[in-house]
């Protein structure tokens, strides 16, 4: 997976690619000049002409093909929705750019929290230890994540979701605003499956099958 630790020293960069053009987009242009020391320029980038405004919050909107990679650019994709996530991070790499993490200055970890690169992790959030979070995730703003977690590539958690010790998300996983994830155990982990959808406000107690939704308190599936 490629995992880096989450206490790395952020990377110094010349121009920042923010590939979105959206509300989230805008968070984490915000969050990129809190971390990245380098001040660098950021720019978003867009894949269709309807999309290309002068700039958001002062910052150049261009299309996404007019980016050039160095050894000096990367970029984040921030999207909410994961296939145009995976969409915007396959061009991209395409490109040649490279995806970096950004981690907020107000987050909170201790130790062996390792995440694979593109990953974001919002202000507010707390992460304990031994826990792996992939390529591409979002991690929004005040999430609580426990021990012995883990989070596939392209997964989101939005604001305020608790997810305990010993659980398994899959890879493009959504965790709606509020959600609730109670604890495995070591010898048998809660699994969330590859694509299942978390409705907000949602207490899972059990397993949830790839590609499904589940919702209420206690979760269960939507039909």
């Amino acid at each position: 997976m490629n995992l880096i630790s989450l206490k790395a020293k952020p990377v110094r960069l010349k121009v920042l690619f923010i590939a979105g053009a959206g509300g989230y987009a805008r968070e984490v242009a915000c969050l990129a000049q809190d971390y990245l020391p380098s001040n660098p320029e950021i720019i978003h980038l867009v894949t269709d002409q309807r999309y290309l405004v002068e700039n958001l919050n002062g910052l150049p909107v261009r299309l996404v093909d007019t980016a050039r990679a160095s050894s000096e650019t990367g970029y984040v994709a921030a999207v909410g929705d994961v296939e145009l996530r995976e969409k915007l991070a396959t061009i991209c790499e395409n490109i040649g750019l490279e995806p970096i993490s950004l981690i907020h200055s107000s987050v909170i970890s201790y130790q062996l929290v390792e995440l694979g690169k593109g990953s974001v992790i919002c202000a507010g959030s707390i992460l304990t230890t031994n826990i792996e979070i992939g390529r591409h995730v979002h991690v929004n703003l005040g999430c609580l994540i426990g021990h012995d977690v883990r989070i596939g590539d392209y997964s989101t958690l939005s604001p305020g979701c608790h997810v305990s010790g010993n659980v398994h998300i899959g890879e493009k996983v959504f965790l709606g605003t509020g959600a609730v994830i109670i604890n495995g155990s070591p010898d048998k982990p809660l699994i969330i499956g590859d694509g299942a959808v978390i409705a907000a406000g949602a207490c899972v107690i059990q397993d949830v099958e790839p590609r499904t939704m589940v919702a209420g308190v206690p979760a269960k599936r939507k039909h």
